[in-house]
C-alpha cells in the first residue's frame, strides 16, 4: 500500500494532468497523449488495459 506522500503525489499528479488536458490548444490531442502515458504504465505492471477501455 502507497505511503501517504505518495497517495498525495499522485493526486497532484492527476489534477496537473487534467489541467493540461483542460487547458490545451488541441484538447484530443492532449487526451490521447495523458491516455498513452497512463496506459504504458499500468502495462509495465502487466494491467492489460483493454479490458478497462469504454465501448
Amino acid at each position: 500500500m502507497p505511503g501517504e506522500k505518495e497517495m498525495i503525489n499522485q493526486l497532484i499528479d492527476a489534477y496537473a494532468n487534467l489541467q493540461r488536458i483542460k487547458n490545451a490548444e488541441n484538447v484530443e490531442k492532449e487526451l490521447e497523449y495523458q491516455l498513452r502515458l497512463v496506459r504504458a504504465k499500468l502495462e509495465s505492471f502487466g494491467i492489460v488495459t483493454s479490458d478497462l477501455d469504454l465501448k
